[in-house]
């Protein structure tokens, strides 16, 4: 009964799941795991992790004048199928600092974007 409950919900925002692109080793792992807990929870998704999958980055997210893709990076998928970024690298405060506050504003500003097609 309550998975239905969260998918109508997930089909409501149209919004299927939060892909986060992540490596342990990383300094920013745990910042943008939490980012996408708090994400999932607000929007009822899932959240895929997927370690070091520069491949699908590549594809789908952000990448340097290169081509080379970089981790972590905070992508959704669509009930459409399509994927879209969500946060490639922290907003920064006026200050240079990481702020989950921009961060989570910039994330959910594209999450809506998305949504609204």
């Amino acid at each position: 009964m309550l998975s239905s409950i969260v998918n109508n919900v997930s089909e409501m925002t149209g919004l299927r799941k939060l892909i986060l692109v992540t490596a342990d080793h990383h300094p920013l792992h745990k910042y943008f795991k939490e980012l996408a807990e708090e994400l999932g929870k607000k929007y009822s998704v899932p959240i895929e992790v997927r370690m070091e999958d520069y491949l699908f980055l590549i594809e789908h997210g952000d990448t340097d004048e290169y081509g080379m893709a970089w981790v972590p990076q905070l992508l959704a998928e669509l009930e459409t199928g399509a994927i879209v970024k969500v946060l490639t690298k922290p907003v920064l405060d006026s200050m240079g600092n990481i702020s989950k506050e921009n961060d989570l504003k910039t994330s959910i500003d594209n999450i809506e974007k998305a949504i609204k097609g």
